[in-house]
C-alpha cells in the first residue's frame, strides 16, 4: 500500500516557501503521492454536511487554490505522483479544466492522479454558477468531456451542459489514455460514476468497519456494470489527528495496518497543522517509523 500526504494549502503555511519545503522534503523521503483539496471560496452559511465531519476552516482562513498549487508542485518535484482529493466537477469549466489538468500531466512527466467528486456545499457551487440539484448529471458529463478531449484527434461532444466541436485540443495527456480519474463519494451515484466512468475509488474518512461495507456495496456496482473489480484503484484519504497520535504510534500502525489488510493500494495521509516545523515532524514520523511498520505488517 502507498502512502501519500496532503501539501500545506491552508492558514499560516499556505506560503511559496511551506509549499516548496514540504514537498522537496516528502519526495527525498519517498513519499508515493502529494495531494491538495479542492475549494475556491467560502460561503458564511453552510446547508449542506461535510463528508469528513465538521468542516474545518473559518471564510476568511488562507487558502490556496489547488489547480495553481500542484502545478507548483508539479515542476518542484520529480517523482511523487501529485493529485486531488477531489476536484469539484463542477467548479470550473470543463474545458478549461481539462486543460489545466493535462498541463500538470505534461509539467509532472505523467504523474497526475484526477481525483474528482461532485460536492456537498451548495453555496459554493451556487456561487460558482454549478446546478447543485443536477451536480451528479453534470460531473458524468464533464468526465465524458475530458475524456473526449484528452483522447480524440477531433474533439466533438454534445450534452445536456456542455457543446463543443471544430477544436483542436493539445498538448495530449503524457498519461494513456489518460490521467487516472479516482472518483470521491460513496453514494449509490457516486459508485455508478466509479465503475462506468473511474479508474478508481478514493473514499475520505472512514472507519475500517465503514470502509469494508462501503467496499462490498461498490463491489456489487462493479458487477452490476459487469466492470472486473480488480480493475479499480482504492484509496482513502485519512486525517492523522492529534487522538489517534496520542494513543501512541502502535495505534497508529494498527489503523493504517487495518486498510493495508482490506486492500486498499493507496492510503493519503492528511496532518495539515498551522504549523510547518510540526508537518515536517509529522512526516518523519510517517516516514521514517509509520511507513515501514505498515509495510511489514
Amino acid at each position: 500500500m502507498d502512502i501519500g500526504c496532503h501539501l500545506p494549502t491552508q492558514g499560516s503555511v499556505a506560503t511559496r516557501e511551506a509549499l516548496l519545503t514540504f514537498a522537496r522534503e516528502a519526495e527525498q523521503r519517498d513519499i508515493a503521492s502529494l495531494w491538495v483539496s479542492d475549494h475556491v471560496i467560502f460561503p458564511r452559511t453552510s446547508t449542506g454536511s461535510y463528508p469528513g465531519g465538521r468542516f474545518p476552516h473559518p471564510p476568511d482562513r488562507p487558502y490556496l487554490e489547488p489547480v495553481a498549487v500542484l502545478a507548483a508542485a508539479a515542476v518542484c518535484t520529480t517523482r511523487a505522483r501529485i493529485g486531488a482529493s477531489v476536484f469539484i466537477l463542477g467548479h470550473r469549466h470543463p474545458v478549461v479544466m481539462a486543460k489545466m489538468l493535462t498541463t500538470i500531466d505534461a509539467l509532472s512527466n505523467g504523474r497526475l492522479i484526477c481525483g474528482v467528486g461532485v460536492g456537498w456545499w451548495k453555496e459554493e457551487l451556487d456561487i460558482l454558477g454549478a446546478p447543485f440539484h443536477a451536480r451528479g448529471r453534470q460531473a458524468d458529463e464533464i468526465l465524458r468531456v475530458f475524456k473526449e478531449l484528452w483522447t480524440s484527434d477531433k474533439p466533438a461532444f454534445e450534452g445536456e451542459f456542455f457543446r463543443f466541436r471544430d477544436l483542436g485540443f493539445a498538448p495530449k495527456p503524457v498519461q494513456k489514455p489518460h490521467p487516472p480519474i479516482w472518483v470521491g463519494g460513496d453514494s449509490p451515484g457516486a459508485f455508478r460514476r466509479v465503475v462506468t466512468l473511474g479508474d478508481g475509488w478514493h473514499a475520505t474518512n472512514k472507519t475500517p468497519a465503514e470502509l469494508r461495507d462501503a467496499l462490498t456495496r461498490l463491489r456489487a456496482a462493479a458487477d452490476a456494470a459487469r466492470r472486473p473489480f480488480e480493475t479499480l484503484a482504492l484509496s482513502l484519504r485519512f486525517a492523522l489527528r492529534d487522538e489517534l497520535l496520542a494513543q501512541g504510534l502502535q495505534a497508529v500502525v494498527d489503523r493504517l495496518s487495518e486498510y493495508k489488510r482490506l486492500g486498499l493500494s493507496h492510503l493519503m495521509l492528511d496532518f495539515r497543522r498551522d504549523d510547518l516545523a510540526q508537518m515536517l515532524e509529522l512526516l518523519d514520523l510517517v516516514a521514517g517509523t509509520v511507513r515501514p511498520a505498515v509495510d511489514a505488517a
